[in-house]
Formats: C-alpha cells, structure tokens, sequence
C-alpha cells in the first residue's frame, strides 16, 4: 500500500466534509492548505449543478475561489451562514482550536461565528491531546503595539505563564500584516493548561484585536489518518 503523504490526507478530510454540504447553503470559506483543499473538492461540485453561495475569510481564498469559479458574496449579505468549513493548526479532542499560522484568524473567527456550525478538517498529525505546541497566534493594532506586548505578558504571568517566547511575525524582513492591517504576535506556550482561561485573558486586553485559541466554536472535526477520515462531533 502507497504511503499517504500530508497532501493526500488533506484531501481526503476534505471530501469528507462534502457530506456536511447541502444544496442551497451559504459557507464560510476557510483559509489555509487544508482549507483550499477543500476548494477544490468543491469546485467540481459546484460546476456539476450544486447551488452555494460562499463567504471568503481571506483574500486569499477569495482569489482562489475566483479561479475556481466558486461563487462569492460577502458575510453582511449572507449571515447567518449555514456551516463554515475550515481548517486548524492544532485541535484537542474537545474540538477547542489553535488558528492563524496564515493570519486570518480574525476574519476566520468572524464568519465562524456567523455560521450555525463550524466543521473544522484537519490530518491526525494537528490532534493534540493538549494545545501549545503550535505557537498562539495573538493580532494586535501596531499603534502602542509595545504596550499592548507589556499588558500580555502581565496576562501570561498572571496565569503562571512565565516564560512565553514572543515573537513579532515578519515577512520579507518587514512585520507581516494581516488582511486587516494588524500585526501578529506569535506566543510560545508549549503547552496550554486552561485554554478557555487564556483565551478570556486575552479577550479582556486593550490593544488585541483577536487570538488563534477557537473555544466551543467548532460543532465537528474531520480527522484524516492512513485508514481514512472519522469525524468527531462535540460532545
């Protein structure tokens, strides 16, 4: 038997999730490879008569979309959305979720909430038994962005956190900027003990605008391994 590679199992959980899709539904549109793996299951689908209407969370996948020929409208239109379908960069059996490793995290979380279910695809190797690993995205406004770093780590501290590499995310030598304008702070936890309590600490800061930690938000998670994709719904 050929060994699955990452790509194979990405696309494996993203035909698995063409199940949750029903003719006539509005989706949100996720960002990632995993994400535009999905895509471009869909897009075949779409082509052969399949009526829906999506909701990018990136320009990214807006552009990618178009060539796909997937039909676009924008969240004020549509919401509440159907079902969001998306991708993660670490997930827990409880389905609580790191996001934006590309960013997006923001508008990722915007049209999930906006969305009656959020069915999240990922390969076995981003189930994680605890998340912290994957380094927490945190997006901030650059104005006072010192202040703001100061206000997290107190945070951090306060919780028992006091270690936490961060890191301003570059690209091209420059900060990188989200679709929104903002910068991102990467967080080194390692390990998260109470991902719901960070989560609220961070919702409480001035100067963040959005973190990567999605708590109760994902109704489903499409798991794909060597033998194939299961699903795990929240309990």
């Amino acid at each position: 038997m050929t060994r699955k590679t990452a790509a194979d199992l990405k696309r494996d959980a993203a035909i698995k999730a063409l199940e949750f899709v029903e003719d006539g539904m509005k989706l949100g549109l996720g960002t990632g490879s995993t994400a535009e793996a999905f895509l471009e299951v869909l897009a075949p689908k779409v082509r052969g008569g399949l009526n829906i209407m999506g909701v990018p969370t990136s320009e990214r996948t807006a552009q990618r979309c178009r060539e796909l020929s997937i039909p676009l409208g924008s969240l004020e239109q549509l919401a509440p959305l159907d079902l969001t379908i998306d991708g993660a960069d670490e997930t827990d059996r409880s389905l609580n979720l790191i996001k934006g490793g590309g960013g997006a995290h923001l508008r990722e979380k915007i049209v999930a909430i906006s969305s009656k279910r959020m069915v999240v695809i990922a390969d076995k190797s981003k189930l994680v038994r605890r998340l912290g690993k994957f380094p927490l995205p945190v997006e901030v406004i650059p104005y006072g962005k010192s202040t703001t770093l100061g206000r997290m780590r107190a945070a951090f501290a306060k919780l028992g956190y006091g270690d936490v590499a961060v890191t301003l995310r570059e690209k091209d030598g420059e900060p990188f900027k989200t679709d929104s304008g903002n910068i991102v702070f990467d967080c080194a936890f390692g390990a998260i003990q109470n991902a719901p309590k960070l989560a609220a600490a961070l919702d409480g800061i001035t100067g963040v605008v959005e973190h990567g930690l999605f708590i109760g938000i994902a109704s489903a998670l499409v798991i794909a391994g060597p033998k194939g994709a299961d699903v795990i719904t929240r309990r």
